[in-house]
């Protein structure tokens, strides 16, 4: 008799924590944690009158948090809208409302970029020696995740300043093979801003000022930052990446936690 084998499942997000380094400040997660004896506190007010405390099982109520943070906290997928009002020439930039759910799971692949230095640029070159060296050919609808190793440094202040980053080249290569969502292990799919500020400061070249974002004016792409655990999945590709963002209306970003399924 054959066994069934079940397909494991990879997550490849970061907690959302209260006053982690994970931002820049003023945009740090706050959480307020309602435990059950507030909770059932809150609960007498509520369903007043006549409830008193010890009416409730053990005296206790119900635990709940109040979360403020941006859209781009913790593990999130950023839409079109996130880099400029319009995409792909001048039509109207997507929202995260308004991502085709099918492009959230699809095939992935991970290009490992661990070798470039913190700051560094990943250009098409990287990217098509990366992908001859793993074997595997870019198709259509690929969920390509971006591999730094930044993510070993989540949780510390050193966390803003690591990774290599996206050039917009590179965005504009995947677009044209038809991926619709990409990814990093890292703050942000540009490289750190230190270094996006040295080398502008050094050229006064606008045009190193986030790159891979502003790619996104002349295609359709999406792409979550903030990936963790890729090396997880065990494989650079045969599996599948589940990625679908939360629903918020007419915003830039949605939280999402990605998950690869490996057989």
């Amino acid at each position: 008799m054959s066994r069934k084998t079940h397909p494991r499942f990879v997550d490849l997000s970061v907690a959302i924590e209260d006053g982690l380094p994970s931002d820049p400040p003023g945009l740090i997660p706050k959480i307020d944690y309602v435990d059950h004896l507030t909770g059932a506190e809150e609960m007498t007010t509520l369903f007043c009158p006549g409830l008193a405390r010890e009416q409730l099982p053990a005296g206790l109520g119900w635990a709940v948090e109040h979360v403020r943070l941006t859209t781009h906290a913790g593990t999130h997928l950023d839409a079109p809208y996130h880099y400029a009002p319009t995409m792909d020439h001048g039509k109207r930039a997507l929202t995260i409302d308004e991502i085709p759910l099918e492009w959230c799971f699809h095939d992935g692949v991970v290009l490992d970029f661990r070798r470039k230095a913190d700051g560094e640029i990943i250009t098409i070159d990287d990217i098509e020696k990366e992908v001859y060296r793993i074997k595997y050919e870019i198709k259509p609808f690929d969920i390509v995740l971006i591999q730094t190793g930044a993510d070993a440094a989540w949780g510390t202040q050193k966390y803003l300043e690591k990774g290599a980053g996206m050039a917009r080249e590179g965005v504009l290569y995947l677009a044209e093979k038809g991926v619709k969502v990409m990814g990093i292990d890292s703050w942000s799919f540009d490289r750190p801003m230190q270094a996006q500020a040295k080398d502008f400061a050094k050229t006064g070249n606008p045009g190193v000022v986030w790159e891979a974002h502003f790619a996104g004016r002349d295609c359709i792409y999406c792409h979550m930052e903030k990936l963790a655990n890729l090396s997880g999945i065990g494989r650079p590709h045969g599996f599948t990446v589940c990625c679908f963002p939360i629903k918020i209306k007419g915003a830039s970003a949605g939280w999402v936690r990605p998950v690869a399924i490996v057989p």
